[in-house]
């Protein structure tokens, strides 16, 4: 071999390797993030997972909540997918069916880490659609100034339906505020609203056999105590959604809502003397429940990276960095962690009702058409509430037009 031939030989060389990492470095996983800002701890796991995996990097789109999951949809019916976005799981069930999303199944171990029921929220068809991410219960909360100056005892919030309802209406007689803070505009919480009722009470909106269960007597008694409580509760329950109704809590102005932990941080800087306990339970509840919502990663088909996409969510969501991303947040952890649960209950005695809710709390229901679900659900409470409908026919009237969205 001559001298040319070896210096040509080894340029060649060097530009094949070369182009061989660009063509590495090339592969992005394009990563739609809901918010203004990414979520805390990320930017570090990020890098931590592309370093361990050379040729892959990772492009974050900050997306705000109002138009993140309408984006990442409209991208991948477009045929132009994201690698990995952040979706309510609630999505999950259109995604899987229409082959845009690929599946993330669960191993015995990993279900068994999480609460019961959160798997549930990203199972459809047995499989797992999504990784959880984000995790939200709910408890009651009360105004003990309130409660005071209509005659309760401030320290003893209800326990049952029975108690909410006639605390609520002692409020309403006796203080110029109102007694409940009732969830009603046509927006997608009060539906969420109304299964806390659900789920208080050992209801059921579907099953797993893909059976409508709405129209039972335990729904029935649901609706029935939310039409009850309406009487106590902020004028035109229809115009308020679930942070509207906080905000009047906020003011002082209502004896009892339902609402998430995140209500914690707005109650600490004002004057109010407040209280936080397990939603109050129906007649046939069988312990405390609370509607179980989460969001989910999920992985889109067709971008040619879905393996390391799905190597990327189960990096960032692993359970010691989703409990600090969690605790960053002010989100209900989605795993009983030991000793971290413990340790957090012991120095925030408030987060016990959000975590006691779990037991017997009931997931999101998954439908082929969510909005649809949505749909209907809203216009049965608001049917009911405003008292156009009684609630045994309103229930008759969704259960049969949810079979068309499962």
């Amino acid at each position: 071999m001559t001298k040319y031939s070896k210096i040509f030989g080894s340029a060649m060389f060097a530009l094949l390797t070369s182009a061989s990492l660009a063509n590495a470095a090339d592969k992005e996983i394009s990563f739609i993030n809901c918010g203004d800002v990414l979520t805390q701890g990320y930017e570090q796991y990020i890098s931590e997972w592309e370093a361990a995996n050379p040729g892959y990097k990772v492009a974050v789109e900050l997306v705000g909540w109002g138009q993140c999951q309408d984006k990442a949809t409209t991208l991948a019916v477009s045929g132009s997918p994201v690698g990995l976005a952040y979706v309510g799981s609630r999505t999950l069930k259109s995604f899987a069916a229409n082959d845009l999303i690929v599946s993330i199944p669960m191993t015995d171990e990993e279900k068994a880490g999480y609460y019961n029921y959160v798997p549930d929220t990203v199972t459809f068809d047995g499989t797992q659609w999504g990784i959880p991410v984000a995790f939200s219960t709910k408890s009651l909360y009360w105004n003990k100034d309130l409660f005071k100056a209509a005659g309760l005892d401030p320290e003893t919030p209800p326990k049952t339906w029975e108690e909410e309802i006639a605390f609520a209406k002692a409020i309403e007689e006796n203080t110029d505020a109102d007694g409940f803070g009732v969830v009603a505009k046509t927006f997608d919480n009060t539906m969420h609203q109304f299964l806390h009722w659900t789920y208080t009470n050992n209801g059921s909106v579907i099953d797993g056999d893909g059976n409508i269960t709405l129209d039972s007597k335990e729904n029935l008694e649901a609706l029935t105590a939310l039409r009850d409580i309406t009487a106590y509760a902020e004028e035109g329950p229809t115009a308020y959604e679930q942070n509207e109704v906080r905000a009047i809590f906020l003011d002082g102005k209502l004896g009892m809502i339902h609402a998430s932990v995140g209500a914690v941080n707005r109650l600490e800087g004002t004057d109010i003397n407040w209280g936080v306990a397990p939603l109050p339970l129906g007649p046939s509840a069988k312990g405390p429940g609370t509607l179980l919502i989460t969001d989910s990663l999920a992985v889109f088909s067709g971008t040619g990276v879905e393996e390391q996409a799905i190597s990327l969510a189960k990096y960032i969501t692993s359970p010691d960095r989703q409990w600090d991303a969690e605790m960053a947040q002010g989100l209900t952890p989605l795993r009983p962690l030991q000793p971290r649960t413990d340790e957090l209950v012991a120095e925030k005695s408030y987060w016990k009702p959000f975590l006691d809710g779990i037991e017997f709390g009931g997931p999101e229901p998954l439908f082929f058409d969510y909005r649809g679900l949505q749909n209907v659900m809203i216009e049965m409470v608001q049917s009911v509430v405003t008292g156009q409908a009684e609630p045994a026919d309103a229930l008759k009237k969704a259960a049969a037009d949810l079979e068309q969205h499962k």
